[in-house]
């Protein structure tokens, strides 16, 4: 994700992510483009799911969203606005949670939870993977 917004322009961001839809879209496509496994028996055949961007193991039925098992997973805030927050902290890891809160326009308490869990991916990985969900103690509210 990182190298996602390394040259890009906060237009062209909004651009391309103007909604959950298309953010829904792109984490779709990155989540599953060497194909589907299911998390629960490890199947590799799935088909498309009850909701847009979800696939369904065809021998499990078990159903998994593209936000499933990201840092995006049982994220409280639309997600347009947490990919806008993960971009404005690729391109300022020192931007303050209160900078984030006033452009986005959310409490500054949850820009700080969401900051740190995007910088802690960051911190281990070198890298934000926002496919790869990170354990917190705190969840996101």
């Amino acid at each position: 994700m990182k190298a996602l917004f390394k040259n890009i322009l906060l237009k062209e961001f909004e651009g391309k992510f103007s909604s959950d839809e298309l953010c829904l879209a792109y984490l779709s496509e990155q989540k599953w483009k060497d194909g589907f496994v299911c998390k629960k028996c490890g199947h590799t055949n799935g088909c498309a799911g009850s909701k847009p961007y979800t696939r369904r193991c065809t021998k499990c039925k078990y159903q998994e969203s593209a936000t499933a098992n990201t840092i995006f997973h049982r994220c409280k805030i639309p997600l347009q606005e947490a990919f806008k927050l993960t971009f404005m902290v690729c391109q300022n890891p020192n931007v303050s949670s209160y900078e984030i809160s006033r452009v986005i326009d959310i409490r500054q308490m949850t820009c700080w939870r969401f900051k740190k869990k995007i910088t802690e991916c960051i911190d281990e990985r070198g890298d934000i993977d926002m496919l790869q969900k990170i354990e917190l103690k705190h969840k996101l509210k």
